[in-house]
């Protein structure tokens, strides 16, 4: 009973009751109603609420992307925003493209670009987060919906509700610019790529069991006494990737 109602927040005494019953446990609705009254969970809980966003991002994982817009500063003071979107349920990154002005009809290429890569690459998404920001324009929202794709827009000055693209930036900046100068929009463009590859076939990610998005884990090392590892720069030498030889 405790298991049924954790695991179903919404589903009062009596829908445990009929869950039990359909599982050939005979007790009476009343005993469940003490029961839950006794582990401190309401036996009847209101119906106006729906799921929590954290609930509703975990229950939609799978279908589920995420796009925002970081803004990095070039050596000579320009302002670039790098267009990236992340799988919920893979982490999977993808960086859609770079420019001084994201411009409506710029956005909107990236969609459809989006569009073909997540076709060709088999990913069936449903919906998308991003914010109110005035960068993404209603025909970006269109490309999308005609796709199937719905737009969810996060409420305004609530990074939270956008927390995986959040966090990816957070590690594009640590890891990657801000320890290198970056000296144009050519080679602003080539870094996030170098990123993306290394954060989707390298980087060890704790939601994933540590395997990365593109990488599973490996056998367990047996023989330490055979056991090598060679390193592998990208980014110029920023980022290193280390492997197992063959």
């Amino acid at each position: 009973m405790l298991r049924l109602a954790r695991e179903n927040s919404c589903w009062g005494f009596r829908r445990i009751h009929g869950e039990l019953a359909a599982l050939g446990i005979r007790v009476a609705p009343s005993a469940v109603w003490e029961i839950l009254k006794s582990a401190g969970i309401e036996p009847a809980p209101r119906r106006d609420t729906g799921p929590s966003w954290a609930q509703f991002l975990r229950s939609q994982a799978e279908a589920l992307l995420a796009a925002d817009f970081v803004v990095i500063d070039l050596l000579d003071g320009t302002k670039v925003y790098v267009l990236a979107v992340i799988e919920h349920a893979t982490r999977r990154v993808r960086v859609l493209g770079a420019t001084a002005h994201p411009v409506g009809n710029w956005v909107v290429q990236q969609a459809r670009n989006l569009l073909m890569d997540l076709e060709e690459a088999g990913v069936h998404a449903r919906f998308l987060i991003h914010d109110h920001d005035a960068s993404f324009p209603a025909a970006f929202d269109q490309v999308l919906a005609d796709a199937g794709i719905t737009v969810i827009r996060s409420a305004v000055r609530a990074p939270r509700m956008n927390a995986l693209m959040e966090r990816w930036f957070r590690s594009l900046r640590a890891e990657l610019t801000d320890r290198t100068l970056i000296w144009n929009i050519p080679h602003l463009r080539r870094l996030p790529r170098a990123y993306e590859a290394f954060y989707n076939e390298h980087r060890p990610h704790r939601a994933l069991g540590q395997a990365a998005p593109l990488r599973p884990l490996p056998e367990n090392v047996i023989d330490l006494e055979t056991f090598r590892v060679r390193r592998r720069d990208r980014a110029g030498g920023i980022l290193h990737e280390y492997r197992q030889v063959a």
